[in-house]
């Protein structure tokens, strides 16, 4: 499918990038600016609190910005909707796993940029994801964790609905 460098991202997490990128550049960067100037207007620079913190958190902005941007430069948008071979494991898949306890897990796999573990969304990168990359429903896979070899066997495979 997809190489391990490649930046694939659903429609929905590039929607998201785009957000908070247009939002920092058109909403909170130039309000800042308005205050940095402001402070800047009050005599010594030195000591006053506004234009410091206004400078620091300028560079934060235009350090995120960058980062989005390459972000969204190296982005590939992968609807998984439209995923020919919805019988087996590729990126947007949610799946559901057993362990040898038969310990139920599900998890949605999706762009690094739109992991987050805690809602059962893993990066497409993740150790475990690489590891279920065209498994199907009754594979087995071993996923090579700090604590040592764990073994999942897929108990079913979806995909959104276009």
């Amino acid at each position: 499918m997809a190489g391990d460098k490649m930046n694939i991202i659903s429609p929905a997490g590039y929607a998201a990038l785009r957000a908070e990128y247009d939002a920092l550049l058109g909403q909170e960067r130039p309000k800042l600016v308005e205050v940095i100037s402001w402070a800047a207007g009050n005599g010594d620079r030195s000591e006053n609190g506004d234009y410091i913190y206004g400078r620091k958190r300028l560079r934060e902005i235009d350090r995120r910005l960058g980062f989005l941007a390459r972000r969204m430069k190296a982005a590939r948008v992968v609807d998984p909707a439209e995923q020919p071979d919805k019988s087996r494991i590729w990126f947007g898949a949610t799946v559901e796993l057993a362990d040898d306890d038969d310990a139920r897990r599900v998890v949605t796999l999706v762009g690094d940029d739109e992991a987050e573990a805690g809602e059962g969304r893993i990066g497409w990168n993740s150790p475990l994801a690489r590891a279920l990359r065209g498994a199907a429903v009754g594979d087995l896979r071993t996923v090579q964790l700090p604590a040592g070899p764990k073994e999942w066997e897929v108990m079913g495979v979806g995909y959104p609905t276009a």
